[in-house]
């Protein structure tokens, strides 16, 4: 009985945390949410060994519903005939409150919804934060580099210091 309870938790416990990691440079955070994602079986076991990428990836909507387009998730190394499309549309899984409200903010010009990380929750669900972004102007991203050469340089000189 012991080993079940301790083999769920250590199932449950995930170190899937996939990053869009060109967002923040690109584009300027207005607010998050977390969505869940509707996916095939072959997609889940190739999530949880990491084999995916949100480099591109955006969301749509199509009709009122959201959904995940241009993200990749390999095909299952032991997936027979039964294996995914490696770029299909995704259905994300959000409120209706919440959709409404991001399709209201979408029809503004320059607001467009970005996947920023996608990760396993405590139940085992993948999910994915997505967010209401504004894209970037060059004089801004010049500016991100900056502020983050200024930190480097400070931390260097912080353990210099020591």
């Amino acid at each position: 009985m012991r080993f079940f309870r301790k083999l769920q938790t250590m199932r449950l416990k995930s170190d899937v945390n996939i990053k869009n990691r060109r967002a923040t440079f690109d584009y300027e955070i207005l607010e998050r949410y977390t969505a869940g994602i509707q996916l095939f079986g072959t997609e889940i076991k190739s999530i949880r060994e990491s084999k995916a990428s949100l480099a591109d990836s955006y969301c749509q909507f199509v009709g009122s519903e959201l959904y995940a387009k241009q993200m990749h998730i390999a095909q299952y190394q032991f997936g027979s005939y039964a294996n995914h499309d490696v770029l299909r549309d995704r259905k994300l899984l959000l409120n209706k409150r919440e959709l409404r409200k991001l399709a209201k903010a979408t029809k503004d010009t320059g607001k467009t919804i970005i996947p920023l990380r996608m990760f396993i929750n405590e139940n085992g669900l993948a999910k994915l934060e997505i967010a209401l972004c504004q894209g970037k102007h060059n004089y801004d991203k010049r500016q991100s580099l900056r502020e983050a050469d200024d930190r480097r340089q400070l931390d260097q000189l912080m353990k210099s210091a020591r």
